[in-house]
């Protein structure tokens, strides 16, 4: 690892992750947690995947959205969790500064693409209940394309340029990035050259998913929660709906908020402390992971159903397979 910089003409190579200083002396400790959200994001997406790829009544736009939701989760916390939980247990914590590159890519790239996922569900939702007639019309494979190169287009394109701008700069001072990984922000306020470039792209990013993605969200939900509030004609129901429309709410609004300050803090120079925003940044990533199988599989009738199908199934199926032999054993008898 290089330290010093002779000179403006030198650039680091290599870099070493330092996402929680105050911490460092219980970095072990601080794996079981990370590993358990981890493990929990694998079964729980894993197990979502599983359940709407084997029930065929589960293969709608609605579901499929969600299935691609989960494979987006399984991707982007394997972008960055089992390296830093290598860092943490066996301080494997050296990057080189191609492989930060793509690391940042990907994990900005993949959580623009949950953003427009999320944006999707709540359109697709607002079309079936508030134009429910239309709805076949409007949302069909032709749709589901289209929507997918949309937004690999739009992430790609902007993503790539994002990290793009941060290659080209020198990085002649420290070689310590405080974060646990590679961080698009964390990374360029290491750079000695002029960064006004990679803060307008960085704003630029908040503008276009943020800036839009939350109104056209939250104005879906609006929209169905009015929709559904009137036809509810039990106070029972209008709590259900309520709830449940609250509830992807506020999982949209922690996941929106806290990528929010993660981007603006350098930006706008706010001042975190190093150990929050490393926090803050994992938990942009975490949490949805964590959560959205329970938003969006737990609490879904024909998803519940769908996995107890298989499970039945599979038990049966066993069950025969134990049962066959001890049949043809007596027959022979």
């Amino acid at each position: 690892m290089l330290e010093a910089s002779p000179g403006r003409n030198f650039s680091h190579s290599t870099f070493v992750f330092r996402g929680f200083p105050e911490l460092h002396k219980h970095r072990r400790l601080l794996a079981l947690p990370f590993s358990a959200s981890y493990l929990t994001a694998l079964l729980g997406n894993g197990l979502l995947v599983y359940v709407i790829h084997g029930v065929e009544s589960l293969h709608s736009p609605m579901y499929l959205l969600i299935c691609t939701l989960c494979v987006v989760d399984i991707l982007v916390v394997t972008a960055i969790v089992p390296n830093m939980l290598l860092g943490l247990l066996f301080d494997w914590d050296q990057i080189s500064l191609a492989g930060c590159l793509t690391q940042m890519f990907f994990t900005h790239f993949l959580s623009s693409l949950e953003s427009t996922l999320l944006l999707a569900m709540a359109l697709d939702r607002y079309v079936a209940i508030c134009q429910p007639l239309r709805y076949a019309e409007l949302v069909d494979t032709s749709m589901l394309a289209k929507l997918l190169l949309f937004t690999l287009v739009r992430s790609g394109s902007i993503m790539a340029t994002l990290v793009g701008l941060a290659g080209s700069l020198r990085f002649c001072g420290s070689s310590t990035i405080r974060h646990c990984y590679c961080d698009h922000m964390a990374l360029v306020s290491l750079a000695c050259d002029s960064t006004e470039k990679n803060s307008a792209a960085g704003l630029a990013v908040i503008v276009c998913f943020v800036g839009v993605d939350i109104p056209l969200i939250f104005f879906s939900y609006v929209k169905i929660l009015s929709v559904v509030l009137r036809a509810a004609a039990a106070g029972e129901d209008r709590w259900k709906a309520f709830h449940t429309c609250g509830t992807h709410l506020i999982v949209m609004m922690c996941f929106y908020l806290v990528g929010s300050v993660t981007f603006l803090s350098h930006n706008l120079n706010i001042a975190i402390p190093t150990d929050a925003n490393t926090f803050m940044g994992l938990m942009y990533i975490l949490f949805p992971a964590t959560v959205n199988p329970i938003i969006y599989g737990v609490r879904t009738k024909d998803i519940r159903n769908g996995f107890f199908r298989i499970f039945k199934l599979r038990v049966e199926k066993v069950m025969r397979v134990k049962v066959s032999p001890a049949g043809k054993g007596q027959t022979g008898l």
